[in-house]
C-alpha cells in the first residue's frame, strides 16, 4: 500500500508535507504516523516559490529541505517540488492509494483547504499533530531568544510570546500557537530504533547540542555513517545546561527532550545518550563499547576544569575529526531568522488570520446545523 505526505501525503501513502521547513519532530512524527497507514511512503515537498506564494518566507531552501526529509528515516521516497494543492492527479502519478496530512488545517493564499479533492474522493487520511511544536512556534522562540523557551516558565510567557509572534489577530487559532510539549516514555520508544549493536557493528560515538536539527547536522552524521561499513551511530545529547555553558546566549532552542525525538528521527542515528557527560571518558567509552569517536570541524569547548573532553578517545587513538562540507550551525539559522524577521512576523500573522477565518466559518456551519435540527424537531 502506497501513501503520498504533502510536506505534506501515503498502501502507497503520500504524505505533502507542505513545506517541510524548519524540519522538526513534529513534522517527524507525521512520518512516522504515515508510514504506520502503508507499506511504502512517499513524501512530497514544495519549492520555495510555492511556499512563498501561499505561506510567506521559507526560514530554508528548497534543496535543504529535499535532503532534511530524506534523511528521516520513515521515508521511501521523496518529490521534489510537488504541488502544493494535492489532487488526485498527483496520487494516481505516483500510484498512491490515498495521502495523510496532520489534524491541523492548511490553506492556499486564498484561503482554500489544499485536500478539498482528495477528501472528497475518499482518499485522504489523517493523523494527529504533535503538540508542543510547530515551525511558527521555533521561529517565535528565535525571535524572541528568551532563556524561558526551555523552561516551564515557558508557559507563563505565553501571553509575551503570542503578542510578538501574532500582533494582528484577534482571538486564536487551534493549530498555530504556544503550547508546552510533554515527554513521555511512549513517544521516545516509538521514534526510538529499538536495535541493539550486532557483531561486526563499528560503533561510533559524537557527542553535542544538535539544536534546531538540521542540514549541517544531517550532512555530519551521514559522513559519520559512512565511515564503517556496518556503522552503529550513538549521539550523546548534553542537558540544557550543559548547552547553556558552552554555547552561551540563550541556547539551547529546544529542551532536551525535543532534541532527543528530532535526533532519533535521523536515518543515520541507532541510539541516543539523554543527558550525556561532556567529556568522553573512559567510564562512557567502555561501557558502549565504542570504537571510534567523532566530532566536526567546529570549535571544541573546553570542560568546566578547562580540560579537553576528547583527551581520552584521543589517547586510545581512536578519535577522528569529519569534514561534512557544511558549515551550516544553529547560529546561522537564528540569523536568518533575526534578518528577515519582519517578513517571518508578517508571515505568522497572515497564517494566523486565515485559520481564524476558517474555523469561524466552521463554527458558523455547525451553529446553522443545530439550528436546522432543531427546528425539525
Amino acid at each position: 500500500m502506497y501513501c503520498f505526505v504533502c510536506f505534506s501525503c501515503l498502501g502507497c501513502l503520500f504524505v505533502c508535507l507542505h513545506s517541510y521547513d524548519m524540519v522538526h519532530y513534529g513534522h517527524s512524527n507525521q512520518l512516522r504516523q504515515a508510514k504506520g497507514m502503508g507499506d511504502y511512503l512517499i513524501a512530497g515537498v514544495h519549492t520555495d516559490e510555492e511556499i512563498s506564494k501561499h505561506k510567506g518566507p521559507p526560514v530554508f531552501t528548497q534543496e535543504e529541505r529535499y535532503k532534511m526529509v530524506r534523511a528521516i528515516k520513515w521515508v521511501d521516497e521523496i518529490v521534489e517540488g510537488a504541488p502544493y494543492v494535492t489532487t488526485l492527479e498527483t496520487l494516481d502519478k505516483y500510484n498512491c492509494d490515498f495521502c495523510v496530512h496532520g489534524d491541523d488545517i492548511t490553506l492556499t493564499v486564498d484561503g482554500k483547504d489544499t485536500y478539498e479533492e482528495v477528501k472528497r474522493a475518499g482518499r485522504y487520511r489523517e493523523c494527529k499533530r504533535t503538540q508542543g511544536v510547530s515551525t511558527t512556534d521555533l521561529v517565535g522562540r528565535m525571535l524572541l531568544m528568551t532563556k524561558s523557551h526551555h523552561s516551564n516558565m515557558y508557559l507563563c510567557d505565553f501571553n509575551t510570546v503570542y503578542s510578538v509572534i501574532f500582533k494582528g489577530p484577534k482571538g486564536h487559532s487551534p493549530w498555530t500557537g504556544v503550547s508546552q510539549f510533554l515527554q513521555t516514555s511512549q513517544k521516545i520508544i516509538q521514534f526510538a530504533s529499538g536495535k541493539e549493536p550486532q557483531p561486526g557493528d563499528t560503533i561510533i560515538y559524537v557527542a553535542g547540542a544538535f539544536d534546531l536539527f538540521h542540514i549541517g547536522h544531517v550532512d555530519f552524521l551521514e559522513m559519520v555513517y559512512k565511515q564503517a561499513e556496518k556503522p552503529y551511530v550513538i549521539v550523546g545529547l548534553h542537558f540544557d545546561q550543559e548547552v547553556n555553558r558552552y554555547k552561551g546566549k540563550n541556547y539551547p532552542i529546544m529542551n532536551i527532550h525535543e532534541r532527543t525525538l528530532s535526533v532519533l528521527a535521523c536515518r543515520y542515528v541507532s541510539e541516543v545518550v539523554i543527558g550525556a557527560p561532556y567529556a568522553v571518558g573512559k567510564d562512557l567509552l567502555d561501557h558502549f563499547k565504542v570504537d571510534l569517536v567523532c566530532h566536526g570541524k567546529t570549535e571544541v569547548f573546553p570542560d568546566k576544569d578547562g580540560s579537553d573532553p576528547y583527551a581520552e578517545p584521543k589517547k586510545r587513538g581512536v578519535f577522528k575529526t569529519i569534514d561534512s562540507g557544511n558549515n551550516l550551525t544553529t547560529d546561522d539559522i537564528v540569523q536568518r531568522i533575526i534578518e528577515n524577521r519582519l517578513q517571518f512576523e508578517a508571515r505568522n500573522q497572515k497564517k494566523e488570520a486565515k485559520e481564524i477565518a476558517v474555523m469561524e466559518a466552521m463554527k458558523k456551519r455547525e451553529h446553522r446545523g443545530e439550528e436546522s435540527l432543531n427546528m425539525r424537531w
